[in-house]
Order: C-alpha cells, then structure tokens, then sequence
C-alpha cells in the first residue's frame, strides 16, 4: 500500500507542475522603422516583378499565337536576287507556285502513312508536340551547341510552313510550340494530315502532294503506287536534293529509307517493302535547257538556302544573296566544256558524255566557277555526281609518304606483289625495277604505288583525305574503303568533284585546307544580315610536304600523264582513268586557282579508250589559259628541285630476302671467324626511321579501279593515264 501511495504522490505533484502558471517571457523586440521599409519595398518589388512577369507571358502568348497573314497583307511576296563576286546580279529568283489542294480522302493511304512514318511516327498519339522529339533534340542540341537538329511533328512543320520563317533559333521553336499546341485545339488530326499535306514543297515550284504528283508523275494523286508514294514522301527533307528530275539516285535511296520506316511501322510487310524499293518509277519526260550563264550554280545556291532557311525564303522573302562566282572565269568554264565532243543521246535526250568542272580559289575557298553538266538536265554533277577517282586519288597516298619524311627521291621497286589473291598490275603488264616517288607519280605507276600505302597502312591516305574534305569514303560494313584497292582510287561510293578538287587546295595552298564557300552573305529584304560567311581552315600536312608533292605533280603536268594540260607556266596536277574507262579525270593548280574536271557516262557505261590525259586535261588547259591570259606567271612558293633523303620503301617479300641474304651472308662470316659487316652497305632509312602503321587491314582488297590506256613508250612502265 505505501509503494501505491507514494506512486500516486509524485503522480500529482508532477501533475501540478505542468499546471503551474509559467513566468512570462521577455516580450519580443520591436522592430526597427528601416526593417520594415526594407521587407515592404521587397515586397512591393516583388510584386511588380510578377506582373511584368505575367504580362510578358501574355504578350509572349498573344505574339506567338499570332497569324502572319495580317503581315503578309501589308507585306506582299518578293523576287530574291542573286549577286556574282563582284556585286552584279546574275539571277532573280521569284515563286512559280503550283498548288492544287485535294482532299484527305483522295490522297492514298500509302501515301498519308508514308509521311506518317518517316515524318512523326507519333502522329496520332501526342497533342502537337512529342515530348521524346524534343528531349532528342534539346540533347543534339546541347551536345553540338548549336540548333542543329529538331524534334517536330507533322503538327509542328504545318505551323512553321504556314505561319513562320525557317529560322533556327529558340524564339522561333517556342513559336512553334504555341502554334501546335493551337492548331491541335482547333483541327482534328485528319484536318491537320490534310493541311500539311496540301502545304509542304517538292522543289519544281510544286506544293502540296497533287502538284507534286502531276509535276513528277504526271497524275493525279489518287492514281499513286506505293512505290510513287514513297518517293514522293521522301522529297520535302530536302526538295532540290531528292528531287528525282535533279538526282534520282539519291531519290530512290531515299525512298528505300522511307519504306524501311513504314515497314518498321506496321504500314506494309517485308515483301512490299522490298519490291518497291527495286522499282523504279516512271518519271514525266522533263527536259530544261540551261540557257543562261552560271544555271547550275544558281540552282546550287538556291538549293543550300531552300534547305536552311525553306523554300519561302527565296521564292517569297525577297532575300539578297552575294556569292562567289566570277562571271568571266564561268564563261570561261562554259566555252571549255563545250569542247567536249558528243557521242550520242541517251534515252532520256541527256548528251553523253557528260562532265563536271570546278574552279575554287585555294587560299578563300572561294568557288568562282562550276559547270554541271553540258546544261540539258538539272542534275548538277560537279556537287552530286560521286564518281570514282582512278589515279587522281594517288596524290593523297603520295602525302601520306611525304609526312612520313620519305621524299620524292624516295626508291620503291616496281615488282610483282600479291596481298591476299589479289594481284596489282601496271597498265602495261611491265615493272620497271627500282624508280623514284616522283617517277611513280609521273607515269601514275600501280603497284609502287600500292607498295606505298601497304608499307604505310590504308588508314593514312583515307585520314588525310578525309582531313582535305571528302566526305564519301565507306569506312564500315562488308564493303568497304579499308583495302589497299582505295589506294588506286577504287572507292567504294566514289567522289564528287567538288570535294575533288577542294581536296587539291590543300596542295596549292601550302598544306593548308579551306572549306568551298559558295554564299558571301545573305540579307534580308530590310538589310539585316541573315548570315556571313567565315573563312574555315585547317592546316593537313606539313608545308614541305605540299611543296614536294607539287614539285612532284609538276613534272606530271611537264613530262608525265598530263602534258595535254601544260599551259606553258607553273601548273601542277593529276590524271585519273578508271577501269574500263568509266571515268576520266584531270585536276590540277596553280598558285592561285585549283580547277578539277571530270568526265564520264551517266549510266557509268565506258567512254571508249579515253582517259584523264585527254579530254580532261585539254578541257583543263582550255579553262585554264583563259582566266590566266595577262596575268603574270607566278611560281610556286618554296616549290624547287634539290635531291632528298634517299630512302628506299621496301614490301615485305623484299625485306624477308635481305634478311636472308644478312643472315647467309652473317654465318658465311661466322664460320670464318669474321665479324659481320653492314649488309652489302645497303642501309634503308624506311626500316629504320619510318612509322609503321598502327594497324593494317586484314580484309582481303577488292579488284582496284586500276589505271589503263594507250602505253606512252619509253624505258618506263607507265599507267594507264
């Protein structure tokens, strides 16, 4: 009982404290008269801060949901103008607009699904916007730190077509999100599909898919295959690009994608997919004749602004373009291609053989003349055509000898090899023995040649191309550049001869490589500047290198393969022939203006026994007298003959023997007991000082496109140019 009384005890006076009143705490400090000025001015400031805020969002708001077409009242549509070098115009470019609206009901379904699929597979699924595009894109974006790259939607494209420009920049995506996600509120999604197809552009002044049909097909859109419809679902990503009247190829490589997609997709099966990936549509007979000077460039520069700023832009926009080309020296070029002969008349009305020239000066990378084409189609060949090199490749191996400090005097024996079964030979089926670089690149020898690129590694020539600005080399898959057969230009795509002969700027610019510039800068119908060209350049291979190997192609010009181009000043360049003679090349420089032309077939078929040291090359020399005539002869800068570093290159069934030989020779000595002298004093710096290759292609080499043709005579096996 008393545990139970003294616990009841402390209970209540436990209880007790709680409840005893508490001491009063010390009141609050008063506050200052300048604290509560400060907290109501942040206060007010504050609030001022949110209504500009939310005024500025309702402006935004407003201003982005805004239509254009109020603007385009006050504003009509204006012509561009397109400027030579020196300011004169030489084009105005104004709309053509062919447009026929249809609707959703009489385009094909394989038609609305192919867009569907290679567009905005999403479609149906999201609210105007796809949150996973634009994710992709922020993340392109951001890793390439420029808008490089869009996530848009079908509903999208319709609100930057109708409604805004195609600039590339925040402003006009945050536009074109607010106009999406309003057109999705107003319109159903067959509305939308209906509009944008009725809206977007085909090149051939066609928009909307029933112009496009009857421009390309002759038909009405409902009348549409599915292989038509592929191609014509392929063409707005880059209307000039893939239009199949300007490069079908590329049309039809393109069609092949967006079949991919609609199989990928569920729209079609396999089978369907793949037989309509090897048809090839019947196009509407279209023949334009390029009647005025400069037609092919004009079309070039009208296609890179249609695919960075849209067709609106130079049709509608009243844009100034100022451009590279000098007038005088592309009716130079012009008069020159005309003295290619005509064989015949394909059976599209094209003349054949065809051919491509190129003038760019190496030092701007200003391109001052191009001809595509004799002028009766618009497939512009100097930028589309990618035709295989033959020897004009060489050059590039030649660098890759001369950074390795082997030297124009460097020896290589010119012998019998086998890599793999693949036996490289000499046009003339002789070997010469032991000849100079520079003889190998005189006579466009085969397999010293391909000795070269085997003892430094394939990989070198491609970087060094690659680093001179081409782009086509197949570096992945069962087929590929990387095999010893790329050495002698047996590329796996080819190249254009743009990229050509902007690769051979690097020599004449003292190994120093600038990117072709076609557009000085673009105004605005107001004057603002839109963009401005900037000089991009990089330095390939070491001075020294270039001024050897332009010493080297010289004496190609001089005394080689190409003495049809000597122009009687200091010209430098090189002949290429493929097999068969599918193609026929010859590019060359001098101090201040690289030109490269080629010639060939469309359909890739033989030009007889014509190879790159003659229509090429007289072609060349015509071009190249002109733009010359009453300038003063220039010679290259630290271009002169003194004799190198002899060294010898020497292939692997060559150094197995010497070894053999020392080793005999050793145990000869040894038995005699005789120390061992240097073998016979023949000492190779190649063994000694030279890098070997990181590593060396094991695929087996493809048969080369080797070079071939008339055999020049003389105690020298010559190549085939």
């Amino acid at each position: 009982m008393e545990k139970r009384t003294d616990a009841t005890r402390a209970s209540r006076q436990d209880l007790q404290r709680r409840l005893a009143p508490k001491p009063n705490p010390k009141p609050p400090p008063k506050k200052s008269r300048g604290g509560r000025i400060v907290r109501a001015l942040v206060g007010f400031l504050i609030v001022v801060f949110v209504m500009f805020v939310g005024i500025g969002c309702g402006f935004l708001t407003a201003s982005m949901n805004t239509k254009d077409h109020l603007v385009e009242d006050i504003r009509p549509p204006a012509s561009s103008h397109i400027y030579d070098i020196n300011g004169n115009e030489i084009a105005n470019v104004h709309a053509a607009e062919n447009r026929e609206p249809v609707k959703l009901s009489q385009i094909p379904q394989n038609l609305q699904n192919a867009f569907v699929a290679v567009e905005d597979n999403r479609f149906y699924e999201h609210m105007g916007i796809d949150p996973r595009g634009i994710l992709r894109a922020v993340y392109a974006n951001v890793t390439g730190r420029m808008i490089s790259e869009g996530g848009s939607t079908i509903t999208q494209q319709l609100a930057k077509n109708a409604y805004l420009t195609q600039d590339r920049t925040i402003k006009r995506k945050i536009q074109e999100v607010f106009l999406a996600l309003q057109i999705e509120r107003q319109y159903t999604k067959q509305e939308i599909l209906e509009l944008y197809l009725n809206q977007i552009y085909f090149g051939q002044g066609a928009y909307g898919v029933q112009a496009a049909a009857q421009t390309y097909f002759g038909k009405n859109v409902e009348e549409l295959d599915l292989n038509e419809c592929a191609m014509l679902a392929g063409i707005p990503k880059s209307p000039n690009y893939y239009s199949p009247f300007n490069n079908f190829n590329a049309a039809q490589e393109r069609k092949g994608i967006v079949l991919d997609q609609m199989e990928k997709y569920g729209y079609i099966n396999h089978a369907s997919a793949r037989k309509a990936s090897e048809e090839k549509p019947k196009l509407v007979n279209h023949k334009q004749e390029k009647d005025s000077t400069g037609a092919y460039f004009i079309d070039y520069i009208t296609q890179k602004v249609i695919d960075k700023y849209g067709a609106d832009a130079i049709y509608k926009e009243g844009l100034k373009i100022y451009t590279t080309i000098d007038m005088t020296m592309q009716k130079a070029a012009e008069e020159a291609a005309h003295e290619l002969p005509v064989q015949r008349t394909d059976g599209n009305g094209i003349q054949q053989p065809q051919m491509a020239l190129v003038a760019i000066d190496p030092h701007t990378g200003y391109i001052k003349a191009m001809v595509g084409g004799r002028g009766t189609d618009q497939f512009n060949r100097a930028t589309m055509a990618e035709r295989q090199p033959g020897s004009s490749f060489k050059p590039f191996v030649f660098a890759a000898a001369l950074e390795e400090n082997y030297s124009p005097d460097t020896i290589i024996d010119d012998s019998p090899i086998k890599i793999g079964d693949w036996s490289p030979k000499n046009y003339s089926g002789n070997y010469s023995g032991k000849v100079t670089l520079r003889t190998v690149a005189r006579y466009s020898l085969n397999v010293p040649t391909v000795k070269i690129a085997q003892k430094l590694g394939i990989e070198k020539p491609i970087y060094y191309a690659q680093e001179m600005g081409i782009t086509t080399f197949v570096l992945d898959g069962e087929r590929s550049d990387r095999n010893f057969a790329t050495a002698l230009g047996g590329l796996t795509k080819g190249v254009t001869p743009l990229e050509m002969t902007s690769a051979y700027g690097t020599f004449a610019n003292k190994g120093i490589h600038v990117e072709p510039v076609a557009i000085v800068k673009i105004l605005d119908r107001n004057g603002k500047v839109l963009e401005q060209a900037e000089l991009k350049q990089k330095s390939v291979i070491k001075e020294s290198s270039a001024a050897s190997l332009t010493s080297m192609l010289q004496d190609v010009v001089q005394h080689g393969t190409g003495t049809h181009a000597n122009i009687g000043r200091p010209a430098a360049g090189k002949t290429g022939t493929t097999d068969n003679y599918h193609d026929a090349w010859f590019v060359g420089y001098t101090p201040d203006l690289v030109a490269g032309v080629w010639v060939g077939n469309d359909d890739n078929t033989s030009l007889g026994m014509m190879t790159g040291g003659m229509a090429p090359a007289e072609i060349w020399k015509a071009f190249m007298q002109k733009v010359v005539a009453g300038t003063p002869a220039k010679n290259f800068d630290g271009v002169s003959y003194t004799p190198g570093n002899v060294s010898e290159i020497k292939d692997e069934k060559a150094v197995k023997e010497e070894k053999a030989s020392d080793k005999k020779e050793k145990n000869a000595k040894d038995a005699k007991g005789t120390a061992p002298s240097n073998a016979g004093g023949k000492a190779s710096s190649t063994d000694s000082s030279a890098k070997q290759p990181a590593s060396v292609p094991t695929q087996q080499p493809s048969p080369p496109a080797a070079d071939g043709g008339p055999e020049p005579g003389g105690s020298v096996s010559k190549g085939r140019d």
